[in-house]
């Protein structure tokens, strides 16, 4: 029945937030991270920009509902949304691509990532290789430019990001790293993409063991990640207190927890 229920509200479109976790949409005061890396998102969901003066860089853009409240946030910090010339994302999921076709309409800035996250977001979620599929929101479709691969380097002006792939919680899942400064001192920025082995009804890890292959390795790619001065997650709660090891060491303890129920079953 749960199943049904999910993909019923994923169908008729529901706003993503209608049964989840309040603090996604709860505002918060947009904020400086570090250097010219700024927080914009809401309590439960990040949303970050990276600012230069020959443009901006926006990774996630949270719920579709959120939208307003991310340019809002923007505008607070005092630059314009026009000044954003690339959007980029960590995983295709409502919670964190839902507002991207808004941004992306309203700023001009074209989306880039890799092949298997740029099928998803042109699917608005609907993918039937997301683990999660038949019970994660839908969302405004998403033309992306799907051509981010390992170590692929985005450049805006003086900005300069690198791409990790971390498939895994989703197929097309992204991590990025970027280097901010404050004065001479400078501090490597890593936005870590989820590691959660989470799925639909029905969906089992272990029938897949290619796809677990990778997950693992994408695990130990982020967990390698040095220098990783400040941690920053999908989920702001989820970096708390953590380091880029520590993070992954507890996105792969969850996985392996998760093939050994399925597999003792």
């Amino acid at each position: 029945m749960r199943r049904t229920l999910s993909a019923l509200a994923a169908c008729i479109a529901l706003p993503a937030s209608a049964a989840m976790n309040p603090a996604w949409t709860e505002p918060v005061a947009p904020h400086v991270i570090y250097g010219n890396t700024y927080f914009v998102g809401t309590r439960g969901l990040s949303s970050i920009l990276i600012t230069s003066p020959q443009g901006h860089v926006l990774i996630d853009a949270t719920l579709p509902e959120n939208a307003t409240l991310v340019e809002a946030n923007i505008r607070k910090l005092g630059f314009r949304i026009e000044d954003i010339k690339l959007i980029l994302n960590s995983h295709a999921h409502a919670d964190h691509a839902g507002g991207i076709a808004r941004l992306a309409r309203d700023t001009g800035a074209p989306v880039r990532a890799t092949a298997a996250a740029a099928k998803e977001l042109a699917l608005g979620g609907n993918d039937v290789d997301d683990p999660q599929h038949g019970e994660a929101p839908l969302y405004p479709a998403v033309k992306a430019t799907g051509d981010i691969v390992e170590g692929s380097v985005v450049r805006v002006g003086s900005l300069t990001l690198t791409a990790h792939l971390t498939p895994g919680h989703t197929p097309g899942g992204t991590a990025w790293t970027w280097q901010s400064c404050e004065g001479a001192a400078c501090k490597q920025i890593v936005f870590a993409d989820s590691l959660g082995a989470f799925a639909a009804d029905g969906y089992r890890f272990a029938d897949h063991p290619a796809y677990v292959t990778a997950y693992r390795q994408a695990i130990q790619r982020l967990g390698a990640l040095q220098p990783c001065d400040v941690l920053l997650a999908p989920h702001p709660e989820q970096a708390e207190g953590k380091t880029c090891a520590t993070y992954a060491d507890a996105g792969r303890r969850k996985l392996e927890e998760r093939l050994a129920k399925e597999t003792a079953h």
